[in-house]
């Protein structure tokens, strides 16, 4: 927050004559890292087998996803459930086995090779596939880039109320507070994915930064 108090020529503070107004500013920047989410479910009658399963298949994948040059430490599990699944037959409750869950998010710096991690993933046992999104690596210095958009659209803002009072504006303002800065990653829908579909394409699109603030600014009245 800015805080600035201008006075006039006999050192007294303009309090009264006050002009508020909200800046806003906006980039859209091309991504350059994206993340996918990739699950492997399994389902079996016995909990033990029902997590072998898992637990082989979720190795394939990752072994998978090194091939392809995806380092270790981009590869993250985010999630694993165990669930109990049940079958509801004349209102009475029939167990019917065991769900694993397990999620894998992997981030990729290649946005080349998105379609390709999926494709692996999905040929090594993946069969759910959620949250695929584009991101920016350096988004706070877009963001400053944003926030400078927003100042500007804040005192043309002024500017042009001040003329419409026929007013003089003083055009540095006495109080800027930041309103928050929101980046708008690209996302692809959640899908569940079936073995033996490749060459899935992915289009980053574009991200969306934006840098909102509030200013005041004083103006002396015209006589």
């Amino acid at each position: 927050m800015y805080n600035n108090i201008p006075s006039n020529r006999n050192g007294s503070h303009h309090k009264g004559n006050l002009i508020k107004v909200r800046g806003e500013g906006e980039l859209a920047i091309q991504p350059d890292s994206a993340s996918v989410n990739l699950g492997v479910i399994t389902e079996n009658k016995e909990l033990l087998t029902a997590q072998q399963q898992n637990s082989i298949e979720v190795t394939k994948v990752i072994n998978a996803l090194l091939g392809l040059g995806i380092p270790q430490n981009q590869i993250q599990t985010i999630d694993y459930r165990i669930e109990s699944n049940y079958d509801y037959e004349q209102g009475k409750q029939i167990f019917r086995g065991y769900k694993i869950t397990h999620l894998l998010q992997v981030k990729i710096d290649d946005l080349s090779l998105v379609g390709k991690v999926v494709d692996t993933a999905v040929q090594n046992g993946v069969n759910y596939v959620s949250n695929v999104q584009f991101t920016a690596k350096n988004k706070e210095v877009f963001y400053q880039q944003a926030l400078v958009l927003a100042l500007n659209n804040a005192i043309e803002k002024a500017k042009t109320i001040a003329e419409a009072l026929n007013v003089t504006l003083i055009p540095t303002p006495s109080l800027v507070v930041e309103g928050g800065n929101m980046v708008q990653p690209y996302f692809h829908p959640s899908e569940t994915y079936l073995k033996g579909i490749s060459s899935t394409q992915f289009e980053p699109g574009q991200i969306k930064v934006t840098a909102t603030i509030s200013a005041e600014f004083h103006y002396r009245t015209v006589y």
